[in-house]
């Protein structure tokens, strides 16, 4: 590899890879309520990848561009989003791509793009996403639908990448705010942490993350809340799945975009781009754990956060503690305690996020990992010579993916993830029996609640006998309100079979 730019104090040339990706302009957006509805998706896309392109600080970036991503809209259906957003930029990348869901997607698109540049297969890529899902939710509450353009004629079906299967669809486990919580009840008998303590200490993760959306101009809810505002269910923010109340769960329904502009190094010397306006790409992997809740071996912890997070901290030859800057994946609490657990790191250590979370700044459908990326690499520029790490989540604490950025370039190379997944994959997996008639030990469980904060039902993942895991719903008022109260995993209870689902007998 050949190495030679001046390092930005003057004297000592740092070496650097003419092939080294980074990231040389970004861009974010949001319209709120009070501003009325929000422009349409592609209008949305077009807007901050013009915005990208100016905080490059360099000319032609847009007429460079080879390589446009697109992460998947939730929002609207277009016929066909990288041509037509193309149309709207007047350019015509070699290569366009439209993705798949999850929150680790941007991530995953600006790696892609990384080995593509590395390889010397691209040299300009734009990667970007937006969501107008609360103007659509807006308009439908008024009996209206949105008037937007180029609507896909094909239904199409929501790419999940998985099926469903048999037992969870029996049990309805379904909606992240349950399988998130119950990653954190079984972290937190894990640690042997007293149910109501446990809930104090989410509301300390959580609370300082909304001091920075306070001070975020791109937050959906730029509003500081204290702990016991987080924690203390009212009618205002009522328990959704137990221990979390609204206040502490992902807000979906928002309007916001971003895009992010990716060189080689060499091609930002040719356009022209300011080295302060360069963040170098310095290290990432991906892996996955599981697919199924009740697969999990250890149902506190997950594995391909550790092996990834490890990999990616590596191949950037740093260590957790070199790195100044974090933004872990929010969607629920769990997903930044298992990321914590995983780095070594205690909560309240350092802040976790740059943007305020998902929580609290927005998380757009699958594109909050844009907005992530693109705070980071504004902090970075404004702490020249440090490091920052951001994560992201997929599906059900499914998919994980890391990376490391740095306003300072160093070696860099396409990984192999290979042997990182085949570390998760080492630890097996739990077969999952339904129906499961008999005695189980609980090894995890949440209880959800109604709109009108009810106690609904209890979900129990449960240990058999055999070595299987199983899961039950639990319906006894007396019991879900016990749940709440005390530690119930460990405790041994009776599954009924009740038609095609187990249930917990009173």
């Amino acid at each position: 590899m050949r190495f030679t730019r001046q390092n930005r104090g003057g004297g000592e040339r740092v070496s650097v890879d003419p092939r080294a990706p980074c990231l040389v302009g970004v861009a974010q957006f949001v319209s709120r309520p009070e501003d009325g509805p929000a422009p349409e998706p592609l209008e949305q896309w077009a807007q901050v990848c013009t915005d990208a392109a100016v905080d490059t600080g360099a000319a032609g970036v847009l007429g460079a561009v080879d390589d446009l991503q697109i992460v998947y809209c939730q929002s609207w259906p277009y016929d066909d989003p990288p041509g037509r957003l193309g149309e709207c930029l007047g350019i015509e990348p070699r290569r366009r791509y439209y993705s798949g869901i999850g929150g680790t997607t941007p991530q995953v698109l600006v790696n892609r793009a990384a080995e593509r540049i590395l390889r010397g297969e691209a040299d300009v890529a734009l990667v970007c996403g937006a969501e107008a899902l609360d103007t659509k939710r807006r308009l439908k509450k008024d009996g209206q639908r949105p008037q937007w353009s180029h609507r896909d004629p094909e239904k199409k079906p929501f790419p999940f990448e998985a099926p469903f299967h048999d037992a969870e669809v029996a049990h309805e486990v379904f909606q992240a705010w349950l399988t998130f919580a119950v990653w954190d009840v079984a972290r937190r008998a894990h640690l042997g942490v007293e149910p109501d303590d446990y809930r104090r200490r989410l509301g300390e993760l959580l609370a300082p993350m909304t001091q920075r959306a306070a001070a975020n101009p791109y937050a959906w809810f730029p509003v500081e809340r204290g702990v016991d505002e987080l924690i203390e269910p009212t009618a205002d923010n009522r328990l959704v799945g137990y221990p979390y109340t609204k206040y502490m769960v992902s807000v979906m329904d928002v309007d916001m975009a971003a895009a992010l502009v990716l060189t080689s190094h060499e091609k930002a010397d040719e356009l022209g781009v300011p080295a302060d306006r360069r963040v170098y790409l310095r290290g990432w992997s991906y892996a996955t754990d599981p697919v199924y809740v009740a697969e999990r071996p250890e149902m506190w912890r997950s594995t391909a956060m550790r092996e990834a997070s490890r990999a990616a901290l590596a191949r950037a030859g740093v260590t957790i503690d070199d790195v100044a800057h974090l933004d872990l994946y929010s969607c629920f609490a769990s997903s930044i305690n298992f990321a914590l657990d995983a780095l070594g790191l205690e909560p309240g250590d350092r802040p976790v996020t740059v943007t305020g979370g998902l929580p609290f700044a927005g998380g757009a459908g699958s594109d909050y990992m844009t907005h992530s990326i693109a705070a980071m690499a504004g902090v970075l520029r404004g702490d020249p010579g440090s490091l920052g790490l951001v994560s992201g989540v997929g599906m059900h604490m499914t998919k994980h993916v890391f990376a490391v950025y740095g306003t300072e370039p160093g070696p860099v190379e396409v990984p192999d993830d290979g042997p990182v997944q085949a570390a998760v994959e080492g630890e097996g997996t739990m077969a999952i029996a339904n129906p499961a008639p008999g005695p189980a030990t609980i090894a995890a469980y949440s209880v959800v609640h109604g709109r009108d904060s009810e106690r609904e039902w209890g979900l129990v993942v449960g240990d058999r006998r055999d070595g299987t895991r199983a899961y039950a719903r639990v319906g006894d008022a007396e019991v879900l309100a016990a749940m709440e109260r005390e530690e119930w995993v460990g405790r041994e209870v009776e599954l009924v079979p009740d038609g095609e689902r187990n249930v917990v007998a009173a």
